[in-house]
């Protein structure tokens, strides 16, 4: 039991392959010890007071393999993880609450991406919960629009070629000399309309970030009428999308819910993925995602997996 509490200890850090060979241990049994200890935490969870959820989407292998991911939004935590990321995984997700002391009717707010699937799954199986999606991926998709508009622009402005970081990275983290020229670029904004998409960029958080939400509510439906009055095609798309999903965004203005730190998690999945080999299934993947975010409780499992005395080698 000592050494299987070592071996969770050391999922929790690193890739597996980094554990096989510290341990001079076989994949197969690395991931035996570690599927079984996830699987029995993960069983014995108690979800009886969570009451925000968030989701996402990562990909676990080359193509469409996809699986979802939901987690407690005020805990941070990954609580669930599905195959696929369809409507009905949502209703997965609502079964398994139920097995874990809880209910889906107690989620009153889930934040999500714009996906069909998961705002049609949100609404069939949370039937309380307010869906929210928040301003970072309403943002992410006028930064979508000010690169498109720059591909079609540089074809009669070759001045534009080479520019995308320079205007879709933060303005206050450039040198000063990317400043200038971004400013110098920006002064064109009246024949330019790459630099009229960056601006109506930068108004979004502006208006997102108040707090009197009628005060948003006004400012973004005055924006969406000149964005689409304006001739930057592009960003008509993402003045479309704010109107088609207008209640969500407004919802995250008062609510302030966001799945930013499931994005964060996935980068850790990710990264690890690639310094590893053999996170190709969905078995394995759903473990180290549970290691990597999930707060288990081992102790429950094995008492000595909470010692601080795994830093040996």
């Amino acid at each position: 039991m000592n050494f299987e509490a070592m071996i969770v200890a050391f999922g929790m850090e690193m890739p597996w392959s980094t554990i096989e060979k510290l341990t001079e241990t076989s994949w197969h049994s690395i991931s035996t010890i570690l599927n079984r200890y996830v699987d029995m935490a993960e069983e014995i969870q108690d979800l009886s007071k969570m009451t925000s959820a968030a989701v996402d989407e990562t990909s676990y292998k080359k193509g469409h393999n996809y699986v979802t991911i939901v987690a407690d939004a005020e805990e941070r935590r990954v609580v669930f993880v599905t195959s696929g990321r369809k409507a009905e995984t949502i209703g997965e997700f609502a079964g398994h609450l139920k097995q874990r002391n809880a209910s889906p009717d107690q989620i009153d707010f889930i934040c999500t991406d714009m996906l069909p699937a998961y705002i049609s799954g949100a609404t069939k199986y949370l039937p309380n919960a307010r869906i929210t999606f928040d301003k970072f991926h309403v943002i992410a998709h006028a930064s979508k629009a000010i690169d498109d508009t720059r591909r079609i622009e540089q074809k009669i402005e070759p001045d534009l070629k080479g520019k995308r970081w320079l205007l879709l990275k933060d303005r206050a983290k450039l040198s000063a000399a990317d400043r200038a020229d971004l400013d110098s670029l920006l002064a064109s904004y009246t024949t330019l309309r790459t630099a009229q998409a960056w601006l109506y960029r930068e108004q979004l958080p502006d208006i997102l970030d108040r707090k009197q939400i009628n005060v948003v509510e006004r400012m973004l439906k005055n924006w969406c009428s000149r964005v689409l009055r304006s001739k930057v095609l592009p960003m008509h798309e993402v003045a479309n999308m704010v109107k088609k999903h207008f209640d969500g965004i407004i919802a995250w203005a008062q609510t302030r819910q966001t799945n930013g730190f499931l994005e964060a998690i996935n980068g850790l999945f990710q990264s690890a993925k690639r310094r590893a080999r053999g996170y190709r299934s969905f078995r394995t993947m759903r473990t180290v995602m549970f290691l990597i975010a999930g707060n288990l409780d081992f102790t429950a499992i094995n008492p000595l997996t909470g010692a601080a005395e795994w830093d040996v080698f």
